[in-house]
């Protein structure tokens, strides 16, 4: 019998994580912008302070997806949420109902704990992703728009 099973990952799951990541960012056009590392990963993900979490998405014991996840706060709601930063599944065992799985146990997580939301982003042109997010009642929050500060800007602004 065949089976996905979520669960939590731990440090030795690294390695495997990387390699998500890589997939993810080939999917996304990308790789040349991923400077993560497994040393950087085992540290930051699975240090005792992190805030952020990891899930690996097995399927007849094989990893096949990850989602990596985090800790908010809304002050309007004056709750927790959960911020889901990369969901990816390997493209060979897509439509499995693995990016279900994933997305589904983050759910029962955020309202287990009382969270007020469960938020993410996708790119405006991936459309599958926009259509499976949208079969799941998710809505796209268009009023607002993403900043951000990184690398060189980062750094000259936080030195000015």
């Amino acid at each position: 019998m065949t089976e996905i099973r979520i669960r939590k990952a731990n440090i030795e799951d690294s390695a495997t994580i990387i390699q998500f990541i890589k997939e993810l960012a080939i999917y996304e056009k990308a790789l040349d912008q991923v400077q993560a590392t497994q040393e950087s990963i085992e540290s930051t993900v699975f240090s005792e302070d992190s805030n952020t979490k990891a899930l690996i998405c097995e399927y007849n014991n094989e990893p096949i997806g990850f989602a990596v996840y985090f800790y908010n706060y809304s002050t309007w709601l004056g709750k927790k949420g959960i911020y889901l930063e990369d969901l990816f599944v390997s493209p060979n065992y897509r439509n499995l109902g693995a990016g279900k799985a994933l997305i589904k146990y983050l759910a029962k997580l955020a309202y287990s704990e009382g969270c007020g939301r469960f938020e993410w982003a996708v790119l405006d042109w991936n459309e599958p992703a926009i259509q499976f997010y949208q079969s799941i009642g998710a809505k796209p929050q268009s009023e607002w728009i993403i900043y951000r500060l990184a690398g060189d800007d980062l750094e000259k602004f936080a030195n000015e």
